[in-house]
């Protein structure tokens, strides 16, 4: 299919051109992503209040986070957000393959990161540090185990769904990939991988926060 038959075919009726399109749809998913920010943003507020209301508890915490399995995963994402950058790219310059290439890349990276969170938490698992009934936690330090059940429970919490929104990136990219295979960008449209680049980005750029909250601001210090 010709690129110009490529996008009157992905021009929605209720739309006069697909610049009109486009920029709707971009400012729908900025609109998206605010929201997004006001639901992340409350669960990082209660991780403010409560590791200044119970500071031990969360350098005690902090302790038990594997910085070197966290560091990983973030350099994964940075690594995904670059090749989502250039599938995001080629799909302008209308190159199938290079676009398959870099999402499938994006794609692998965001399946790494997922691995990665899976053998951290089952660490948690088998050291009984999840919240609950067999909850059990034995470090150095002047704390209470309950204020500690609750960094773990907002440990998981808020990594728990950054790995979800990771798990709805992963099927936004198939979704590209197969829309992609089918020849349904070209130069003139291809805002749907614009789009989903900016999901990504965002994903990751929580990430970039929870880190350093979660694994960093408290570890060096022995409680």
């Amino acid at each position: 299919m010709a690129d110009s038959e490529t996008a009157v075919h992905n021009l929605k009726h209720h739309f006069a051109d697909l610049d009109q399109q486009k920029a709707t749809s971009t400012f729908g998913m900025w609109l998206f992503l605010v929201t997004e920010i006001m639901f992340f943003g409350g669960m990082f507020a209660a991780y403010l209040i409560y590791r200044l209301s119970y500071y031990n508890a969360w350098v005690a915490g902090s302790q038990t986070m594997e910085i070197k399995l966290g560091a990983i995963n973030t350099a994964v994402l940075i690594c995904s957000s670059l090749t989502m950058v250039m599938a995001v790219h080629f799909a302008k310059l209308g190159n199938r393959k290079l676009t398959a290439i870099c999402l499938i890349l994006t794609l692998v990276l965001g399946f790494a990161f997922l691995g990665v969170k899976a053998v951290e938490y089952h660490g948690h698992w088998e050291h009984h540090e999840v919240p609950g009934p067999n909850f059990h936690f034995e470090h150095e330090g002047n704390y209470d185990p309950h204020q500690v059940s609750i960094f773990f429970s907002l440990y998981f919490a808020m990594t728990g769904m950054h790995a979800f929104h990771m798990i709805i990136g992963a099927g936004l990219l198939t979704w590209l990939l197969i829309a992609n295979a089918r020849g349904r960008f070209s130069p003139e449209y291809n805002s749907p991988v614009e789009l989903v680049g900016l999901y990504w980005h965002f994903v990751d750029l929580i990430w970039i926060y929870l880190f350093p909250l979660l694994y960093l601001i408290s570890h060096h210090h022995n409680g």
